[in-house]
């Protein structure tokens, strides 16, 4: 494995690009290969099998384009795909992503916490052992913010569509007296702006992605696959959907761009690069 390499994140959409800007925050010299499957997004509405084979199917593809390591920047696929993930691939270093059930329970000042995440998620092994581990004596009130990914995958960050979403999900937890959000969708985080709108300054909202960030980068430590290169890193973009959408979005999610390319699916167990 060449440290130089670079690091694969996959998300269903442009909603792991809340985990690759945290990551390109602490690791600034890594390159990085991110692939959006706007093709199938979303995700939370799948069956789960049906979300492992895209999810082995994606792998496939960004072990293939070099990858040296693999976010998987959804929490859908990451309660679906990342134990079946790690058990196919044994040699590859995977990163998922898991509710921050754990720290919104740690510092929780009323004992009430909201959870926003898709029905997969809240449906999980991995959700519920998070919660069984963390959560004892906190109540937790849960929505799956239907309709919202996709009004992220437009753009639409601070619309009335997004908000309407948003209050009806929030109005019962803060009727509840909820002091924390948890962000259990990685498309969320690029409305915290307008959750906090919603919820005023007394509730605290957690983004996940910092820690995946700092896991990401105990793992190339731990198998020495820093990139040792003093320069900024180069990203190039992927998508299942179509190419010239992504690229609209990338300056307003992420206040810088990259080249972006399309992927074709060739029936659900494999991804090539459009020519």
């Amino acid at each position: 494995m060449n440290p130089q390499q670079p690091i694969g994140i996959f998300d269903s959409g442009v909603g792991g690009l809340s985990v690759l800007r945290a990551v390109r925050r602490e690791l600034p010299c890594e390159d990085i290969l991110y692939l959006g499957d706007q093709a199938h997004i979303p995700y939370g509405q799948r069956d789960k099998e049906q979300i492992r084979e895209f999810s082995r199917a994606v792998t496939r593809y960004l072990l293939a384009q070099g990858a040296k390591l693999i976010v998987v920047a959804c929490n859908t696929a990451s309660a679906a795909a990342l134990h079946d993930l790690r058990r196919e691939f044994p040699d590859v270093a995977f990163v998922g992503m898991e509710p921050a059930v754990k720290p919104a329970a740690e510092t929780t000042h009323t004992g009430k916490v909201g959870v926003l995440a898709t029905p997969t998620t809240f449906g999980g092994e991995l959700y519920a052992s998070v919660v069984e581990r963390f959560a004892g004596g906190v109540t937790l009130y849960q929505d799956a913010c239907p309709g919202l990914v996709e009004q992220i995958e437009k753009g639409n960050l601070d619309g009335p569509e997004p908000r309407q979403i948003l209050e009806r999900a929030l109005a019962p937890m803060l009727a509840g007296g909820i002091d924390t959000v948890v962000m259990g969708c990685t498309h969320y985080p690029f409305v915290i702006p307008l959750i906090e709108s919603i919820t005023g300054p007394g509730v605290r909202t957690i983004d996940p992605a910092p820690a995946i960030a700092r896991q990401v980068r105990r793992l190339l430590e731990q198998n020495g696959f820093l990139n040792p290169s003093a320069k900024g890193g180069a990203m190039q973009f992927h998508t299942s959907g179509t190419p010239e959408a992504l690229a609209g979005l990338l300056p307003r999610l992420l206040g810088e761009a990259g080249p972006v390319e399309g992927v074709t699916w060739v029936g659900d167990r494999e991804l090539q690069l459009q020519v």
